[in-house]
C-alpha cells in the first residue's frame, strides 16, 4: 500500500423524518354589516369585546358598514369562537325600548 493512499472510507448515516410543530391554522371573526343597530353602539361593543382603540372600532365599523363585513380578529380557534360569543353577548336596547338583538358575527378560517 502506498503511504500517499489512504483506505476508503465508506460512512452511512441514516436521516430521520423531520418532525414538524403542527400549527392550527387562524380562525377571522367577521362582523357582519347592520342596518338595525346604531353605529356609536357598535364601536362600544368592538372596543368592550375586543379592548380596541376607539379609532380602531369606527375603522372596523365602517368597513362592514361600506363593504358588509370587516374582519374584526384574527387568532385561534378557540378564541374566535370566544370572541364571537362575547360580542354576541351585547344587546342593544333603544330609548324607545325596543330590545334588538346580537350583531352578525362569523368566524372562519383565515386562508
Amino acid at each position: 500500500m502506498n503511504e500517499n493512499t489512504l483506505p476508503e472510507t465508506i460512512v452511512i448515516t441514516k436521516s430521520r423524518p423531520k418532525e414538524r410543530t403542527r400549527r392550527l391554522p387562524p380562525y377571522h371573526v367577521i362582523l357582519e354589516n347592520d342596518d338595525y343597530h346604531s353605529f356609536d353602539w357598535v364601536v362600544d361593543v368592538l372596543r368592550q369585546a375586543l379592548g380596541c382603540t376607539e379609532q380602531k372600532a369606527i375603522v372596523l365599523a365602517s368597513e362592514a358598514h361600506c363593504s358588509g363585513r370587516a374582519v374584526v380578529w384574527t387568532g385561534a380557534k378557540e378564541v374566535a369562537e370566544l370572541k364571537q360569543e362575547q360580542i354576541q353577548s351585547f344587546h342593544e336596547i333603544r330609548p324607545d325600548g325596543r330590545k334588538l338583538g346580537p350583531l352578525g358575527v362569523t368566524i372562519e378560517p383565515a386562508v
